[in-house]
């Protein structure tokens, strides 16, 4: 089984479930737009930008959109309101696939590295230790033998919540406890990954943002421990983003894809939000993929993102 095979277990109907609030709100809002009105004209293009805006799609992405349905209109003339649905699914489902930075080659797929290092990365509170547990969990599952490493020794709660997840995805966790230096935990924790021929190795971080300098200066060392070990290491670094904070998660990941590396996204508590369209503007936006979206609470309700399948399932 390959490294990632196991995040396609019931993947169609946990993102059917998961995406069921902002799919509701989307046609809502894109009903009231379209009620009364028999052709896609200016106005109802106006009313979609709005919709797409306040579906926290992002406004570059939005215009994007729009442009291409102008295009569109000008040169089919005359466009039914009921084949907007359509038309907006193909040209969104373009838009995605013409971002090549979302298709996953080299470190963000198959890797032939081992161990393979995750260093995870998100500000507190939106989901990163349980992200963390529910990664160990599933590449366990796929018969990988899997490390945690808690590298977040500055909140009080961070190791003791990684602990409690560690022991729910029955993998070891190296720990140091609080207060101590993340650096050294990181490095400790290559150690032991190196001496207990582990297959996938993660690393969580502190989730501070106030101070970008001091962020960047602490992620590099912590990679810079890793590397005596373990050259090349991290091999991913994943910046944890809330999908229910809707713009917020786009200005989080401007801050943190300038102040590290970041190679892959992940966007969370995504069933719990009608905010599912930050997903598309995120993917869009950055020229970093996005690898996970949470789409449920349970341990193994984390899927790699699908463009076709996502974008399918919202305009089901």
């Amino acid at each position: 089984m390959g490294l990632f095979d196991i995040f396609s277990k019931n993947k169609e109907e946990k993102l059917d479930k998961g995406l069921s609030k902002t799919r509701s709100s989307f046609f809502s809002r894109l009903s009231k737009a379209v009620a009364g009105r028999s052709t896609v004209d200016a106005a109802v293009l106006d009313d979609l930008e709005e919709v797409l805006i306040s579906s926290d799609v992002g406004v570059a992405t939005t215009i994007k959109i729009i442009e291409r349905l102008e295009e569109r209109v000008a040169r089919d003339k005359y466009l039914g309101t009921d084949e907007l649905n359509s038309i907006l699914k193909e040209e969104i489902k373009q838009l995605l696939f013409e971002n090549k930075a979302n298709d996953f080659s080299g470190i963000l797929s198959e890797s032939n590295e081992k161990p393979y290092v995750v260093m995870v990365v998100g500000v507190n509170g939106v989901g990163k230790t349980t992200t963390i547990g529910k990664l160990a969990n599933q590449f366990r599952l796929a018969g990988k033998k899997v490390v945690m490493g808690a590298a977040d020794t500055f909140r009080a709660a961070a190791v003791d919540q990684l602990t409690i997840w560690s022991e729910r995805a029955q993998v070891p966790i190296v720990s140091k406890g609080m207060n101590t230096d993340p650096a050294a935990v990181a490095y400790e924790t290559m150690v032991y990954a190196k001496n207990n021929d582990v297959d996938v190795v993660i690393v969580d971080t502190a989730g501070r943002l106030h101070n970008k300098v001091n962020l960047m200066n602490e992620l590099s060392k912590i990679k810079r421990v890793m590397q005596k070990v373990i050259p090349g290491a991290p091999h991913e670094v994943l910046l944890i983003l809330d999908g229910s904070t809707g713009q917020n998660a786009f200005e989080q990941a401007k801050q943190f894809t300038s102040a590290t590396e970041v190679n892959a996204l992940a966007i969370t508590k995504l069933d719990g939000t009608a905010k599912g369209g930050v997903v598309l503007g995120v993917s869009d936006q950055f020229s970093v993929p996005v690898k996970y979206i949470g789409v449920g609470e349970g341990i193994d309700d984390l899927q790699l993102f699908d463009r076709e399948a996502f974008v399918d399932t919202l305009f089901q």
